[in-house]
């Protein structure tokens, strides 16, 4: 997998030579075997077969001849070739694919005028429609419509609704030397749509915080509308907001059951479908939680509050009533059936252990069974020795980014402790080994040069470099950094950094360039196990690997890891001023840190169940200021990860998420019995006591399903309008252009470009070669005859 710079790509050509500047080779060059062979035969056939009068210098002459044809037949045979790089015109076109799918309907259709104008500067144009109605397959489009040096131009708003992403074709786009540009026609009337987000299960006596989402398009780009909100009927808020914007609310639930928010925009424009946007909420009684403690603590009565509560001083022997046990400053020998605990969490149980000067490093929790199903350890807060493989992109996408991708790289390096093994890997469509792993502390100076000295160029392939960086680990365990701006197909990446995970090696991605792509980073780094972070946020490397000669000095908490449902949506503001010396795990995640880099909040999977830490808490033992809010989302997100689904005990329960027209969605059933089939439902049983079945619905609304409901919205077309982030992704990977309606000229011009340049021509001579053989062969035959006819030789020596 990993490259030296300095070696040229392989042929895959047996024979080649290279003369003055002009490549030779053989195609087939096992045929010029077959040479000898012809030689005997015509040895054989003149010197032995042949009878008659001619001389010695007769059969000379015409064995010369004869082994010459044979020899230009077979060189034919072999495929003669030549490669030369020359300047050529190629053969210029447009392909245009016109989006003609209701999300472009507000805008002014100008792909024939376009079309017409672009032939008119001698470009001829290919067009065909690829999207109508609801459906927008772009992706599948562009890559069914890609040609070797191609030019497409897309008239879309690029708002893909099926099929394959344009990230995904625009891969193939640089494989093939493609370019894909687009053409995004302003808006001439106004649209709007509305789409609420939020919890859609939580417990009853809860507060819960949602929003009400406004976007959309219009001529004069604001425009002013009535938001409305209902819950179960009933308006909780209306108000009149610019779009694009939003309303947050926040409700409490006060009855189980299926509860439904309907919000609505009102307002005149294009479509009416997606003004109205519905979601539904599952309540469910509070799940019970054992709270564990010998002291007295605020936080059982912040739990209280939330939750069904029990309190205890040991774990009992029986937990299976309970969703999840919350330990407080516990000593090891005061928990109690940690056996007991342990099988609860295997089983699928949560467990939230909290600090203070009585847990962990003084709790005696070293070597003990409580320890084992922890995401950290004990009396290990200082870095260790850890192995980084930097994965530096430098493809020809990054290379407008390149020196703050340098700089970006650099900034990283110096958060890494002295202790730490680095080597690094450049990749484009290959890895290349820039540096070795080595001792990060007497090589840091080389180390950064290396990086200085990096070049950009080449397609962009993620998973390449995430391969070539696991090579460079070998058998060690480890962590790759990524540094890249992201533009590249997600899946092939986000599976390697799956299987990477697996064996206990994560990807912590960094986003660099004007315009990273933040949901393909996000998608490798989830995938692994590891952290998303923003260029500006490298310093956080320092907590996890700054070790003795680069520890962190932080002011308060620090949120780690801002992509984990815990701490999604946090703001810490609070500084306990304690925390237990701990570490985090291999295969924990690591999520918020103390003001001197040790882990204040942790958490990982055992068995089936989760498990989190909190070993920050303040002079008192408390959790001080993480009880008051805004702070104590954190507390309230970390026991709801312990618990999980609330309803996991419950049987005779149904779970469907909402969807939208056409788009399918699965309805679970756990339960004793199969339910019965009605209507376009049919069960069938996927697991013990678990039956699944599919529906497409096909209007909107809310729809009863056994004992539920869910929300019907408008199809995923009536969901975005204006040009998508996704679609100036794709046009800048290629190295295409965004067009305005009147950029006739510029798009005739870049298809010329793109088509003529100084280029690799190939030119195969095997018909020349036989030509030659003809033509030598009818002159010998002549020149006998002309012999003969002159009374030089004669006809019966044999030879003619």
């Amino acid at each position: 997998m990993l490259a030296d710079l300095s070696t040229a790509a392989l042929t895959p050509l047996a024979w080649t030579v290279d003369v003055a500047g002009r490549t030779v080779g053989l195609e087939r060059p096992l045929f010029l075997a077959v040479f000898p062979v012809v030689a005997l035969l015509a040895w054989g056939l003149i010197y032995r077969g042949a009878s008659g009068t001619a001389g010695s210098r007769s059969r000379r002459l015409l064995f010369a001849s004869r082994l010459f044809v044979a020899l230009l037949l077979v060189v034919a045979a072999a495929g003669p070739y030549t490669v030369m790089t020359r300047q050529t015109d190629g053969d210029p076109q447009v392909t245009m694919l016109v989006d003609d799918s209701d999300s472009m309907a507000v805008s002014e259709n100008v792909a024939s005028d376009l079309a017409e104008d672009i032939e008119a500067e001698g470009v001829p144009v290919t067009m065909a429609t690829v999207a109508t109605g609801d459906e927008s397959p772009l992706g599948d489009a562009v890559a069914a419509n890609l040609r070797p040096d191609g030019t497409v131009v897309l008239v879309s708003d690029g708002r893909v609704t099926s099929g394959r992403s344009l990230a995904s074709a625009t891969t193939l786009a640089r494989d093939l030397n493609a370019t894909v540009s687009a053409v995004a026609p302003d808006p001439k009337e106004a649209e709007h749509y509305v789409a609420v987000s939020g919890p859609s299960k939580t417990s009853v006596g809860v507060g819960n915080a949602f929003l009400a989402q406004v976007g959309g398009v219009a001529p004069d780009e604001t425009a002013s509308l009535d938001v409305v909100v209902e819950i179960d009927g009933n308006e909780v808020t209306r108000e009149t907001v610019d779009s694009p914007s939003g309303v947050e609310f926040s409700h409490t639930f006060e009855d189980t059951g299926t509860h439904r928010i309907t919000a609505r925009i009102e307002g005149d424009d294009r479509f009416s479908d997606n003004d109205v946007f519905r979601k539904t909420v599952r309540v469910v009684e509070p799940p019970k939680v054992l709270y564990v403690s010998r002291g007295a603590f605020p936080f059982r009565e912040y739990l209280s509050q939330l939750y069904d509560v029990e309190t205890a001083e040991s774990v009992p022997s029986d937990l299976s009533s309970y969703h999840a046990v919350v330990l407080q400053n516990m000593h090891v020998d005061d928990v109690g059936n940690v056996d007991s605990l342990q099988r609860f969490t295997i089983d699928g149980g949560g467990l939230l252990v909290v600090g203070g000067e009585n847990a962990f490093e003084n709790g005696g929790y070293d070597e003990s069974s409580l320890a084992s199903m922890l995401p950290v350890t004990t009396g290990e807060g200082t870095s260790k020795q850890t192995n980084l493989v930097f994965a530096i992109d430098v493809s020809g996408s990054a290379e407008k980014g390149m020196r703050v991708q340098k700089s970006v790289s650099l900034d990283a390096l110096d958060q890494l402790g002295d202790e730490n093994n680095v080597g690094i890997v450049g990749f484009n469509y290959r890895a290349y080994e820039v540096s070795p792993l080595r001792p990060l502390g007497p090589n840091r100076a080389e180390t950064a040069d290396l990086i200085r000295r990096l070049q950009p160029g080449g397609a962009t392939d993620i998973a390449v470099g995430l391969k070539g960086a696991e090579q460079q680990l070998g058998d060690r365990r480890g962590t790759i950094i990524l540094i890249s701006d992201g533009h590249d197909r997600f899946e092939d990446a986000a599976t390697v950094a799956d299987q990477l995970g697996r064996s206990g090696v994560r990807v912590i991605t960094v986003g660099t360039g004007p315009n990273p792509n933040e949901r393909t980073l996000r998608s490798i780094a989830r995938a692994s196990g590891g952290n998303y972070l923003r260029a500006d946020e490298t310093n956080r490397l320092r907590i996890l690997f700054g070790g003795s000669n680069r520890q962190y000095a932080g002011d308060g908490l620090t949120i780690v890891d801002q992509n984990d449902f815990v701490t999604s949506g946090v703001e810490l503001t609070a500084n306990p001023g304690s925390a237990n010396d701990v570490s985090v795990r291999n295969g924990a995640n690591f999520l918020v840190a103390a003001d001197d880099g040790t882990p204040a909040v942790a958490s990982w999977r055992y068995g089936l169940g989760r498990v989190a830490t909190i070993t920050a808490y303040g002079n008192d033992g408390s959790l001080d200021g993480l009880l008051n809010s805004p702070d104590s989302l954190l507390l309230t997100k970390s026991t709801n990860y312990v618990i999980g689904d609330p309803e996991r005990k419950a049987a005779g329960v149904t779970d469907v998420r909402d969807t939208r027209v056409g788009t399918p969605t699965t309805v679970v059933y756990r339960g004793g019995e199969r339910p019965r089939d009605t209507g376009d439902l049919t069960f069938a049983s996927v697991g013990d006591g678990v039956y699944e079945a599919t529906i497409v619905p096909q209007e909107q609304g809310y729809r009863d399903v056994l004992d539920t409901s869910l929300a019907v919205n408008a199809p995923a077309e009536y969901s975005g309008f204006g040009q998508s982030a996704a679609l100036e992704a794709a046009v800048a990977d290629s190295g295409g252009t965004l067009y305005g309606p009147n950029d006739v000229t510029e798009i005739a011009r870049s298809a010329r470009d793109n088509a003529s340049g100084v280029q690799p021509v190939r030119d195969d001579w095997a018909i020349a070669f036989v030509l030659a053989a003809f033509l030598l062969y009818l002159a010998e035959v002549l020149v006998r005859r002309v012999q003969v006819y002159r009374g030089r030789t004669q006809s019966e020596g044999g030879l003619i």
